[in-house]
């Protein structure tokens, strides 16, 4: 697996420097950009970690950031840090999905607690969204009449009410009904049916 990166935004290279140092100094590895459009420019959805974000930039916000990287499959967990009078905006963001908020100057210790914490939320986030796209290319190597089966079966119709509605023989629902929990991966039906939740196919 990737090594997680500190990924630092601040238009104020002694905050950047200060903080490559503070994180390098306990092993963690970092990148420092001094806007956002810099960092947008190298920005790989694939790469875990945080990202310690200013609020005030020139350009492109730290806000404004936040909320592109909101559109994104997934991105590093978020930490806005910000100056004396900054808190409101920092606390938008933090109920936008930010992990937290850090008034300038930071207390080291308390920056490296945080970080660490938005790491372990990064990784979560990461095995989750893992998780959901296996689960979708499974479902999307169902044919089209085994996704009609699966959606009679998450909807709790038995196996002769399906094959009445579909007008094809019960040992044939059964053969696809089979399929569908091979394809899925599914061990039980509570296996298919928090899959389909997942998909969002139980309305």
């Amino acid at each position: 697996m990737t090594k997680p990166t500190v990924f630092i935004v601040d238009d104020d290279e002694q905050v950047r420097k200060a903080l490559s140092l503070l994180m390098e100094s306990v092993g963690l590895n970092t990148e420092s950009y001094a806007s956002a459009q810099e960092y947008l420019d190298r920005f790989d959805v694939d790469k875990p970690g945080c990202l310690i974000l200013d609020v005030r930039m020139p350009g492109i916000s730290g806000l404004d950031l936040q909320a592109r990287l909101a559109a994104e499959r997934i991105h590093p967990a978020i930490i806005i840090i910000t100056g004396h009078g900054d808190v409101p905006m920092a606390v938008r963001a933090v109920t936008a999905g930010a992990v937290d908020f850090i008034e300038k100057p930071f207390n080291n210790q308390s920056m490296l607690d945080t970080v660490h914490k938005a790491i372990e939320r990064d990784a979560i986030q990461r095995g989750e969204s893992s998780r959901i796209q296996d689960i979708e290319a499974r479902y999307n190597d169902l044919t089209p009449r085994e996704k009609e089966v699966l959606q009679f079966v998450i909807e709790g119709k038995r196996n002769k009410n399906i094959a009445a509605e579909m007008n094809i023989s019960q040992s044939t629902v059964e053969a696809h009904r089979s399929r569908v929990m091979e394809k899925m991966a599914a061990e039980t039906l509570s296996d298919l049916m928090r899959m389909a939740l997942t998909l969002k196919l139980i309305k």
